[in-house]
This record gives C-alpha cells, structure tokens and sequence, in this order.
C-alpha cells in the first residue's frame, strides 16, 4: 500500500480552494452501449464481465481532478423478449438503488417493424428502437439551455446525434463536449464534426480497466433489498 503523503492532502486542499468546479453529465445511448458491448464479447470474453457495471463509477473514473459528477442520464427501451427485459431491469434497478440521485433513466420504446428478406422475399418483424435520439437531443440542448451542466459527455456513435452536437458547438460556446464510442463502434460524422472543432473522442474499447475497477459485485444490498446479477450474465463469467 502506498503510503499516504502529506503533499496529497495538500494539493486535493489546493484544488479545492482554488478551483471552480465543472459539473460533467454524461448522456449514455443504451442501445449503442449495450449492442457494442455484446460485439465485443463475441471476439474477447473479458468483455463479458462489463454487462453488470455500475455506471456511475465507470463516469466518474473519467473525471479530471476539477471536475464533479453531475448525471449519468441512460437513454433505453423495454425490450419486447421478456427474458432480455428481466436482465435489463435487474441492471437499471440496481444502479438507480445505488445513485439514486445521479443516475436516471429515460425511457423510449420498441416497435414492431416488418422487414422483407432478400433471400425469401417473406416478411418478418424485427424490434426498432424508437424515440431514443430524439430524447438524447432534447435532453442534451435542454442541459445546456437550462445551464445544467458544464460539461457534455455523450456515450454514442449515432450520426443522427451530430446536429444537436453541432448545434451546442455553434451556439453554447462555453460548454464543452467529448464524445465516447461504445465498444465496437465509431462515426465517421462525428469523428469530422470533432476534429474540425479541435475536439477529441474516447474509444472505450481502450479503457478496459476502468470497466473492470467499475463491474459490480454479483450480489448487492441497497438499503436491505438485495439485488443479483442476472444468471445468463453469470454464467459467461
């Protein structure tokens, strides 16, 4: 263990003393996370161990030393599979019971849309996640209208989410935005929108530490009510 330095609790007391801190909110694309995530175990099983993170933790590890948390606000839908939803339901539930103040949910929602094979020419439903970026866009211009955040941290490789993106750089100039790609993906829209505003994006593919330091026990109390890993997850541990 290293031992504690009287220089440490200086420099923290400095900080404090002498820094304004910037509130960060971190706006997370469920669909994009959890379907990124689920492509990367596929190819690596250390992935695996991510589906039950605590999401506030995993924010906060991204944090500069002047910085503070203010939301992690997770954009999803109920998927229609019952056993799917159990699991994802397990998951909100328990980091909502955690951080019951910094973290929340914003609920879209799935439809039935049919789609054509072009092998059969047979028609066959397939769940489309709808409502979801529009939540992520008016909840990020609203933050920044409203002043609710300092920083703008957005977990996404949705191109239909470079408007609002672009729209905040031209006209809420004080705020700064990163972009974090789920594991897996990337936007080449975003990528040139950050690039010509000499802004950087974050490949959390790259950041499988900071995952691992945030996965969550298998069993968790919260205030007496126990909350367990979901069994498919435990089983690919």
């Amino acid at each position: 263990m290293k031992p504690h330095s009287h220089a440490d609790g200086l420099s923290h007391f400095l900080v404090a003393c002498f820094f304004i801190y910037m509130t960060v909110n971190f706006y997370i694309d469920g669909y994009n996370f959890y379907y990124g995530l689920r492509a990367a175990k596929n190819s690596d099983a250390k992935w695996c161990s991510a589906y039950w993170i605590d999401f506030v933790e995993l924010c906060r590890k991204f944090l500069g030393l002047e910085q503070e948390l203010g939301k992690v606000v997770y954009f999803t839908a109920t998927p229609f599979h019952r056993d799917k939803a159990a699991r994802q339901r397990a998951l909100l539930k328990v980091n909502k019971a955690l951080h019951p103040t910094e973290f929340e949910v914003v609920m879209g929602r799935y439809l039935s849309k049919k789609i054509k094979c072009p092998n059969c020419n047979g028609w066959f439903p397939r769940p489309e996640e709808k409502k979801t970026d529009v939540n992520i866009s008016v909840r990020l211009l609203g933050d920044c209208m409203f002043n609710a955040t300092d920083r703008v941290v957005l977990v996404s490789a949705d191109s239909d989410l470079v408007p609002p993106l672009n729209f905040i750089i031209q006209n809420f100039p004080d705020k700064k935005i990163r972009v974090m790609f789920p594991i897996t993906l990337n936007c080449k829209e975003t990528i040139s929108l950050l690039h010509k505003n000499s802004l950087k994006v974050v490949f959390l593919e790259k950041n499988f530490a900071r995952f691992k330091q945030s996965v969550l026990p298998d069993n968790v109390v919260v205030d007496g009510v126990a909350y367990s890993i979901p069994q498919k997850w435990k089983e690919r541990l």
